[in-house]
């Protein structure tokens, strides 16, 4: 427990820059408006896309006996996985909002 809280005290800058940017993200993303949802779902597709690799990179390279490392690619491999699938099933239902209805 003693190490945790060292841990936490030595990056605790780097703990408020991130609960900073789950703020930002979340005020940025609620004042989209709809009709840029489908642009903005293609770049997080992207993103995620980027992240999968990231995971899968990190696996690779981590020590067969660091169970964290391997735990966390896995765990990253397969939520963003599950973001890039979504997102694309997100755009093409807003997508065929966008299709003339068939004769």
């Amino acid at each position: 427990m003693e190490s945790i809280l060292n841990w936490i005290s030595a990056n605790q800058s780097i703990i408020y820059i991130v609960i900073l940017m789950v703020f930002v993200g979340i005020e940025v993303i609620g004042r989209v408006p709809s009709v840029l949802h489908t642009p903005l779902m293609s770049g997080a597709n992207a993103i995620h896309g980027v992240v999968i690799i990231g995971a899968i990179i990190v696996m690779g390279k981590a020590e067969p006996d660091n169970y964290l490392a391997l735990v966390l690619g896995f765990l990253a491999v397969i939520l963003g996985t599950l973001n890039v699938v979504g997102g694309f099933v997100v755009t093409d239902r807003m997508l065929e909002m966008f299709k003339g209805k068939k004769k």
